[in-house]
């Protein structure tokens, strides 16, 4: 059994607490549950510290645990939003409102936003993580296939709502990624 040192799970966090955060902000709009998330994250991750191959790389598997619980977490989200347990849209702060500043970014992010949670993880994963869609294939146990579909579903449906000049916002790995 592999247990993980203070050190070990410190030199984790800081390396991956961002990338964490930014993928729950991104797929789930608000600070709150982005903050929630990535909190959940790492207890799972230094929970489930044992099971991890270290002959592959910690990234993916980091990045699956979190999609899990940003999944788990909007299905409570749901459920509590259909008994209207859920307080008012006022502590939720838009990434719209936060992370991006142009007009053309804001636009692009209510058109991602309302794709389906499927193409939404596969453009956030891809653009602005900078992962190949191999790797997102191995993150989310889909056939590579699969993985490329729903990232030019979801690519069609952009470009059926958005001028052109639009799409040169979509970034990858944080850097501009050019025309889609």
């Amino acid at each position: 059994m592999n247990s993980i040192s203070k050190e070990n799970a410190e030199m984790i966090f800081s390396e991956y607490s961002q990338f964490v955060y930014k993928t729950a902000l991104f797929l789930i709009k608000s600070k709150e549950l982005a903050d929630d998330i990535t909190q959940e994250t790492f207890i799972k991750v230094f929970n489930k510290y044992n099971t991890y191959n270290f002959k592959k790389p910690m990234k993916p598997w980091i990045y699956k645990i979190t999609l899990n619980v940003t999944r788990n977490t909007l299905r409570k989200q749901k459920w509590l939003s259909f008994w209207s347990v859920l307080p008012d849209n006022s502590f939720v702060d838009l990434v719209e409102n936060t992370v991006l500043k142009s007009e053309e970014e804001r636009q692009l992010w209510r058109e991602i936003n309302l794709l389906s949670i499927k193409s939404k993880e596969i453009i956030v994963l891809h653009f602005y993580s900078g992962m190949t869609l191999k790797k997102i294939s191995e993150i989310l146990n889909i056939p590579e296939g699969t993985c490329k579909s729903r990232l030019s579903s979801g690519l069609s449906k952009l470009r059926e709502r958005l001028p052109k000049t639009d799409f040169n916002y979509l970034k990858r790995g944080g850097e501009f990624y050019g025309s889609v």
